[in-house]
Formats: structure tokens, C-alpha cells, sequence
């Protein structure tokens, strides 16, 4: 952070501690510094000061680093940066391993901040799930915002309260390995400062948790031999008088520290620069293409034409496979090979028998969790097809598709989690990959002399299901071929999603052969964000519908989920749409936290829910396991495809559901 943002985030604080005239707000501000020989002397008040030092371990909690994170004491000031500031992780705060090996921080100290969908955890032995009794759950968020409230997210530029949950990981055993996690029910805006506060925490015993030695000396003033915590004193009258400002009594708080979100450039910059001069390159046309094969006779009930092709698209990776590392130029931005510019792509696009009596829309899919692109030849997918009117296309979504399974399984068992940076990379193409397929299809297959007068190039839209849902969020913030998509059963942050998700289940096992320590399990998790929001959509979701990427135009989404998903949690569902800032569109069976209840026919982008009679979901960061799992039902409903349909042809939601009330029940297998 430059001199001058400091000043200018410490000049109040200044005023109003030069100003303090009450009694109470003299004790508050007055400190205990410690002397020269280490002993306590009662000093003048400690002006506040915006600066960290910088530490591999933080003393504030001893029992388990880099515990709390994410901290701006894991960062360095760097002018080079938007923020002023680097992300500078050193070897001892990495995971270690089974086999004693720890990843290279080298991925994650490129960042020039934390990201802003990241979870906020901490550590606490003694915490038992009783001493969270009072903090807000997924069902309490409200909770959060409220003046008492014992557990404080703060936006430190703005002095307002940031909604959150506060919950225990559950997927520990043992108790005292059970990190504390903060999730914030909104993803966090770019390049901020915020403040976490913790209070009423308590033991098995039911009495309240003494704060560390270290946190105890900033907090009460009290001498400290840790060169950290005097270097902290100014930092933490600032700490302090931005809580006490906003009600949270100092001598309450049990746990306080601050951190820095990264820029929006350091989410975004990398794939933008990649779509414009992708873009640039293959023109309006879109990119070459070639059929390799053609079938009239595959489903002949319902489809006229299964074609295979691969297109050629510039290429940023020094090879199109598992592993692939993307190149950059001079100027740090993402750079095609000069001696092997291009690469193919396979492409599948089905086009119905409706087609041929008049030229049908295009809707390009997002496929499933690792999945590929022949998942749009499931039956429903194909009857919808020829009912509505549309032929629909896919690309693998290479870094995260069928042939990646396998690699992320083993650098994970390798205890070289580093080289998940490489997956980010490789996603980085296949986002690409699918930009430039729909402006493949809108432009130059729609010209094909065989097979374009079939399709209409002025209908395309984009229809994403489950991981193709989550991504899909990324594809409408950076798609200018688009207007209208279509998100199912999607959820954000990955961080919020994987321990929720029965799917995560052979990845888990993996992790906790690779890593035996259930902390340093669930600290991984957000490290993987720390690299995944470059591609992920908390990286982007606050641009598809306001405050557009550059050169992007405006998009209307629809998202629908499933109360009870056993896959992505509608808890993730519902910090997308908050993000995106969209309407709750009423479908009979509840209200969501932070969203405007509106009923339809609504104009516009929405999220609309569907339940199929489950048991309530689980409040744990644990998978709902029971029933049938309804995460791919809504897709099949004729209620939602009658919605789908509607929407992605008029921008309107509609509700199908008999009485208004999406609610099937039948379906449950309870």
C-alpha cells in the first residue's frame, strides 16, 4: 500500500482519537506499551497506522499456521502492484504432506491480494460446536448484520457490516482439529480492506475462550517479546477504533485482524486479454473449422444431424493436454508460441429434425464435473431439442473435463499442489475454447453450405448444468456473442461448494491420504481458490450483469437450483445471485437472504428454486445424502423446460409450476 492510501485510510481515525473528549473513548484509545527492557509501561495513545509486518507463522494463533488467513501479515507491500500490496507465503505456512513435502508457494505469491470469494478461517482447540450457538448460520444471516452480533466481517473503507455464516468444519473428527470458518454470504469486492472480529466463543465447558497471549498484548496493551506484535501496535489502534466505530466492545473480542482482496485485474486480466485478441484474430467469422463427421441415422426420431468437427483457435498453452502451462509475453499476460500459434479443438453439435422444416436457435452447453461434451446427447436434452427448436453444441471444458480427472487425482496424491495452478491454466484455454466456438457457430458454420441454413445465428444463447453452471457464470461475464444464458444448479465459491458436495467424495479421500491433518485439508481449499478465481465465477460473477468487463455487453441469467442438491449446495446458488445482484423469482417454497422476492411473469435475470420433497439441508459443510439426489431433475421437468424456453426467447420468467408452487414431491425417492 502506497504512504499516500495510508494516510488517507488513517487520517480520520487521527481526527477522531486527537477529538475523543469522553471518558470511555480516552480508556479505549490509551494503551500499555511495552518498555525497552520488556517490562509494562503505560504510554500516550498509540496513533493508528495502516502497515504490516510480515510474517511466515502468525503468533496470534499458535496452534495451527498460517492460521488466521486470509491476513495481510502474509503479505508485502509491492508499488508494481494495483493494490500495493503481493501475497508472500513462505515455505512453513504451505500444507505439509504425508510424505513431508510442501507445496511451492510460488503460484500463490503472484496474487497482489486475497481473492475475494475466499473463506475466512481460523483455529481455536477448545472450540466446541456449542460455542458457535450464538454466531449467524446459513439460516440466520441476518444474524450478521446485527448490532450485537458476536461475529463481525467489516469493510474498512465503508464501515459497514459484510453478511456472513459462521460454522465449525465438520468434516474433522476430532474436534481439535476443526477450523473455524467464516463465509461471506456475498462474494467480497475487489481490491478492499476487511476487518474480521470474533467474540462469545467458547470451550466444551461452556466458558469463553481466552484469547492468545499474543492477541491478548494488542488487545489489552500488555507487554509482548514477539517482535511482530510491536510492530502491530499502530496497526491494531486502527483495528480497534474501526470496530469500536462500527459497536463491537474491544475488550470483548477474542480474535481481530484485517486482509486485502486482490484487484478485479488480477481475476480477470488474464483471460480478458485472451478473449480480445482471440477474438481480434479469428474475426466475425469466428475461427477455421472442418467436419470430420456427419451421422443422419443416430437418433433419427428426434435428431437430423450428429456432426463432429474441430476448429482452430489461437493457442496460449505450450501443449493442448493435461499439464499444459500457459506462456506469456513481455508484459505478463497470456501470449500464444510464436512457432505454433494454433491448436484444434473438437467440437459436437447436434441439429434436430425440427430444423429442417425451419432453422432452429443455437444454445451452447455447459457440460458436468469433469465431464465432456457428448453429455448433450442425453434423451431429454434431445426431445427438448426438436420440441422447442434449437440445436445444441459443445466443447470439452479442457483444465476441468474427462481427461483432466486422472492428473488432478495425482497431483494431489503427489503432494505437489502446486502444479494445480497448471489445471488454472489449462481452464484458461478451455474458457477460451468455448468464446470462440459460439462465434464459431454464429458466424462461419452458419454460413456452412451444407448444414448453416439450418440454424439461426440471431438466436444464440447459453444453457450451463452443474460445473457447466458454475463456469457458466465466467462464460456470461466475458461472452460478447451472447445475450441470454441459462445456469443450472450452480453454486459459488468452489470453497463453499467441494465439502458440500457428495461428488468431491473420491477427491476427499485422496486429500486425506495425501494430507492426514484435517486443518491442513481444509486450508487447501482455500488455497485452491487462491488460484482458481482467475477462472471460477467469484472471480467474475459481480460483471456479467453490471459493471461490465471492458468491451462487454449487457446479459440477462437465469439461475435454477434444486433445494436438497446433493452436488452444489443451494448455498452457493445463493451467493451467485446475490453477487450478480438479481431477484429471488417466487416459485411458492421460500424466501432467500439478501434477495427482493418478485413474482412472474418477471422481465429480466432472476434465480428461481425447485424442491423435490428432501429433508432440510444440511447446516454442516457436509453433503445432503439423503434420498435421491434431485440435481439433475430440474432439467427434466416440462415446467422448467417451458421456463427455459421463455426465457432464452424473451428475457421473461415465467413460473409453470402448478398453483406457483415448483414443488414435486413424488419425485423425492425418500
Amino acid at each position: 500500500m502506497s504512504p499516500r492510501r495510508v494516510l488517507a485510510l488513517s487520517l480520520p481515525l487521527f481526527a477522531s482519537w486527537a477529538c475523543a473528549s469522553d471518558p470511555a473513548a480516552s480508556d479505549e484509545s490509551t494503551s500499555t506499551t511495552a518498555g525497552s527492557d520488556g517490562s509494562s509501561t503505560t504510554g500516550e495513545p498509540i496513533p493508528p497506522e495502516v502497515d504490516w509486518p510480515h510474517v511466515a507463522c502468525d503468533p496470534l494463533v499458535p496452534s495451527f499456521c498460517p492460521m488466521p488467513f486470509p491476513s495481510n501479515v502474509y503479505t508485502v507491500a509491492d508499488e508494481t502492484t494495483a493494490t500495493g500490496r503481493r501475497v508472500q507465503l513462505e515455505a512453513d505456512a504451505m500444507p505439509m504432506s504425508y510424505y513431508g513435502k510442501r507445496p511451492d508457494a510460488t503460484p500463490w505469491n503472484r496474487a497482489d491480494g486475497f481473492t475475494p470469494g475466499i473463506a475466512i478461517t481460523t483455529h481455536f482447540p477448545e472450540l466446541a460446536p456449542y460455542g458457535l450457538v450464538d454466531m449467524p448460520s446459513p439460516t440466520t444471516i441476518e444474524r450478521s448484520l446485527a448490532a450485537d452480533g458476536p461475529s463481525v466481517l467489516l469493510d474498512a473503507q465503508t464501515g459497514e457490516r459484510v453478511p456472513h455464516w459462521v460454522e465449525l468444519d465438520m468434516t474433522a473428527e476430532d474436534p481439535g482439529q476443526r477450523l473455524l470458518l467464516m463465509h461471506p454470504a456475498v462474494r467480497l469486492k475487489d481490491d478492499h480492506r476487511y476487518i474480521v472480529s470474533l467474540s462469545q466463543l467458547r470451550n466444551g465447558a461452556g466458558d469463553f475462550i481466552a484469547p492468545t497471549p499474543a492477541f491478548a498484548a494488542l488487545r489489552d496493551g500488555t507487554a509482548s517479546d514477539e517482535p511482530s506484535i510491536e510492530a502491530r501496535r499502530g496497526l491494531y489502534a486502527d483495528i480497534f477504533a474501526r470496530l469500536k466505530d462500527a459497536g463491537v466492545e474491544r475488550s470483548s473480542i477474542q480474535l481481530a485482524w484485517d486482509f486485502t482482496t486482490a484487484s478485479r485485474d488480477n481475476q480477470t486480466g488474464w483471460l480478458l486479454h485472451m478473449r480480445d485478441e482471440a477474438l481480434a484474430a479469428v474475426g466475425e467469422d469466428g475461427p477455421e473449422y472442418t467436419i470430420t463427421s456427419v451421422e443422419t441415422d443416430y437418433e433419427p426420431d428426434t435428431i437430423a444431424y450428429r456432426i463432429y468437427g474441430e476448429m482452430t483457435v489461437p493457442m496460449y498453452l505450450d501443449q493442448p493436454g493435461p499439464g499444459a502451462k500457459l506462456l506469456f509475453g513481455d508484459d505478463g499476460l497470456p501470449e500464444p508460441d510464436p512457432s505454433a500459434p494454433t491448436a484444434a479443438f473438437e467440437f459436437e453439435l447436434l441439429i434436430p429434425q425440427a430444423a429442417l422444416r425451419s432453422p432452429v436457435g443455437l444454445i451452447q452447453y455447459g457440460h458436468g464435473l469433469l465431464g465432456e461434451k457428448e453429455q448433450i446427447e442425453s434423451e431429454h436434452f434431445r426431445v427438448f431439442m426438436n420440441e422447442y427448436g434449437y440445436a445444441m453444441f459443445c466443447v470439452d471444458f479442457i483444465g476441468m473435463a474427462a481427461d483432466d480427472e486422472l492428473p488432478i487425482g495425482a497431483l494431489i496424491a503427489a503432494g505437489d499442489f502446486h502444479q494445480f495452478a497448471n489445471v488454472v491454466d489449462r481452464q484458461h484455454q478451455g474458457m477460451l475454447n468455448s468464446l470462440l466456438a459460439m462465434r464459431l457457430m454464429k458466424g462461419r458454420f452458419a454460413a456452412d453450405p451444407d448444414y448453416g441454413g439450418l440454424i439461426d445465428p440471431s438466436h444464440a444463447y447459453y444453457h450451463g448444468i452443474s460445473q457447466g453452471g458454475i463456469f457458466g457464470a465466467t462464460y456470461m461475464a466475458l461472452t460478447t456473442d451472447v445475450e441470454r444464458g441459462v445456469l443450472g444448479v450452480p453454486g459459488m465459491p468452489y470453497n463453499l461448494l467441494l465439502s458440500r458436495s457428495a461428488d468431491f467424495d473420491p477427491f476427499f479421500e485422496i486429500i486425506r491420504a495425501t494430507y492426514p491433518d484435517v486443518r491442513q485439508q481444509t486450508f487447501l481449499l482455500s488455497l485452491t481458490d487462491m488460484l482458481w478465481e482467475r477462472t471460477e465465477p467469484a472471480g467474475y460473477a459481480p460483471y456479467v450483469l453490471r459493471d461490465m468487463l471492458p468491451g462487454t455487453p449487457a446479459h440477462e441469467v437465469l439461475i435454477n437450483d434444486a433445494i436438497g442438491d446433493h452436488q452444489v449446495t443451494t448455498l452457493g446458488a445463493h451467493v451467485m445471485a446475490r453477487t450478480m445482484g438479481m431477484p429471488h423469482v417466487d416459485t411458492g417454497l421460500r424466501d432467500i437472504f439478501g434477495l427482493d422476492k418478485v413474482q412472474a411473469p418477471h422481465d429480466g435475470s432472476g434465480i428461481a428454486e425447485y424442491s423435490f420433497g428432501l429433508p432440510p439441508e444440511p447446516l454442516e459443510n457436509l453433503p445432503q445424502r439423503a434420498c435421491e439426489d434431485p440435481h439433475g431433475k430440474v432439467r427434466k421437468l416440462p415446467e422448467f423446460q417451458r421456463q427455459l424456453d421463455t426465457f432464452l426467447r424473451t428475457g421473461v420468467i415465467t413460473n409453470e409450476c402448478t398453483d406457483g408452487v415448483c414443488s414435486f414431491p413424488d419425485m423425492s425417492g425418500c
